[in-house]
């Protein structure tokens, strides 16, 4: 589904993760954390996406590619959060938010109960945006059990 924003002209829908769109955003995040960690965040193949149950979203403003998100199961109850970005030019505007609730119902049409995500210790502003949509701080959890600075949060979205 698309959904726009006038002020914004917005749109978020479902997208080839191995698309150039997606490739570029990809890079663009992984140079970043680079340069904020020192390497690249996790692994994660975007063919993952193309598994059931699960959805890689693009974000365009004014048609060009502004962010992304994925979805992937974690486990049959639970899907993870991965690969949330924006450009810097497409910050403070709404849209990593936006995304996030796209994924966030998804992950309710598809069935799971509970959303996990992992972000770092030097992404303040990616935790003040999960807990300001309800997210609480958890335990690590998969690979980043152990990882000095993961942080790691989780939010309940359809109880059992």
């Amino acid at each position: 589904m698309t959904h726009t924003t006038e002020s914004l002209a917005l749109t978020i829908e479902a997208a080839d993760p191995i698309g150039e769109a997606a490739r570029e955003l990809i890079h663009a995040l992984c140079s970043e954390m680079s340069e904020r960690y020192g390497s690249p965040p996790s692994p994660f193949s975007l063919s993952e996406t193309a598994a059931p149950r699960t959805v890689f979203l693009l974000a365009r403003q004014r048609g060009q590619p502004v962010g992304c998100g994925a979805l992937r199961r974690f486990d049959d109850h639970t899907a993870e959060i991965k690969r949330m970005y924006v450009v810097s030019a497409g910050r403070r505007q709404g849209v990593a938010r936006r995304i996030l609730v796209e994924l966030e119902r998804h992950a309710t049409e598809f069935g799971y109960q509970t959303i996990r995500l992992e972000t770092g210790i030097r992404q303040p502003e990616a935790q003040r945006l999960y807990e300001s949509l309800g997210y609480q701080r958890t335990a690590a959890f998969g690979p980043y059990v152990g990882s000095p600075t993961s942080v790691c949060y989780e939010r309940v979205i359809h109880a059992a």
